[in-house]
Formats: structure tokens, sequence, C-alpha cells
């Protein structure tokens, strides 16, 4: 049995209407999530994995494919409540997830506040609070660019870095599917690299927008936008 299935998670911040898409990969012996939402979205992950006939006690690991709060920022809260799932994020990216090392987007938005116009900075400095509320969680298994696991029929970790410097994709070899968590968001019917104005690298996101093509996926998971059919 390898199945994937692309979670829709819908929310609302103020009146603005959104979603997110973890992805779940399943076969005989495991069943990972790859990302798990902002802070407090636990009992959304939960709903939407029962709504699909799965659960969370199921889990055997969570892939983070980046330290972006809204990757990771209910990890702490599914570690506690299911302890036995081991946590995945690439080499690079370990250090910022497990908090060894200060988020390199609490640093670039604390550096921008200062050059905030005056209407934004009442909002700047909540980004930054909620940035500084998400709880570190240590790293169980550490991946780099070419790593091969036999999850849902067999995976390749790509690392994708641009968005933040240790960012990871990951390829289902068999399904021909590519899972680009932030390389990439779907706007207009098109592919793009996701939200510039928090790129860390625009040269390194544009390469690894490149290099998430090069493979001919049938399918492109985006973490923002869903499902795009090449």
């Amino acid at each position: 049995m390898n199945k994937m299935i692309v979670l829709e998670i819908k929310f609302k911040f103020g009146e603005i209407e959104d979603a997110i898409y973890p992805t779940v990969l399943i076969d005989d012996k495991n069943m990972i999530l790859i990302d798990c939402g902002y802070t407090g979205f636990l009992p959304a992950i939960e709903q939407v994995m029962e709504e699909n006939d799965l659960k969370c006690e199921d889990l055997t690991h969570v892939l983070i494919t980046h330290q972006d709060h809204d990757h990771m920022g209910s990890l702490y809260a599914l570690k506690q409540k299911y302890p036995h799932i081991q946590v995945i994020a690439g080499k690079k990216e370990s250090p910022y997830i497990s908090g060894k090392l200060k988020s390199l987007r609490l640093k670039q938005a604390e550096e921008m506040q200062p050059y905030l116009p005056e209407e934004q900075r009442a909002f700047g400095l909540e980004f930054c609070n909620i940035l500084k509320n998400v709880q570190p969680v240590e790293v169980d298994i550490e991946v780099q660019d070419g790593d091969y696991f036999e999850w849902c029929g067999g995976c390749t970790i790509l690392e994708t870095p641009g968005h933040t410097p240790g960012h990871i994709s990951v390829y289902l070899n068999q399904k021909q599917v590519m899972i680009a968590g932030d390389v990439a968001v779907i706007e207009n019917g098109e592919l793009v690299i996701a939200n510039p104005q928090y790129t860390l690298d625009p040269k390194e996101a544009e390469a690894s927008m490149q290099k998430i093509k090069k493979y001919d996926a049938k399918e492109i998971i985006c973490y923002h936008g869903g499902i795009f059919n090449p």
C-alpha cells in the first residue's frame, strides 16, 4: 500500500480566508506527515486527518521542510501529544528547528521593524512575537540532498535553498510527484517563487525552482496553493 494524501486545512486570519496543504505519505511501515501548520493548528490537523480516515497516533514521522512558523508552528504540540513520532529535517535547517540557532525569519523581521511605515509597525511587532512563541523541537533524523527513503514506494530528498538556507523538498519517485514546500506557489494558474519578500536568497530560490522543474513531475504539491499540474 503506497498512498499520498494532500490535506487541505482552511482557516481565517481576521477577514482573510486561506488554506495550507500538508501532505501525508503512507506505506505498509510508515506514515509521514510533511509540515504541520501554524502554532495552535494541532486540532485542525487531527480533524482533517480524521476526515481522510487517518489518525495522528498512527504517524511514524513528521518531516519539516524548513523553519518557518507556518510549517513547524504545531510541531511542539504534535510531539508532546504523540511523543513516538520522529522528526525529520534537513541538516542545514535542523539547528533552527531545534532552537540551537535563532530563527532566521525572526532575525529578518526584527531587522525590518525599524524601517516599516508607522502604520505597519504594530503588525510587524505582532509578527515578531508570533515567531518568538514558536517552540523548538529536537530533530531525530537529519537529511541532505540525494538521501533516499522507501516511503510510499521510494522518495528522494532534495535540498532546495533560497526561501531559507536549509529548505528541502521531497520527490516521490514511483508516483512522479514533487512535494515542494515553499519553493513555489500557484498564482493565476502559474508556478512562481513563493513570497519573494520573505525569500532569504532570491538567486538560490530561482535555482531551486529550476531544480524541481527538471524532474518533470506529474504533480507539484505547493504548501500554499495545493496541487499544480504542469
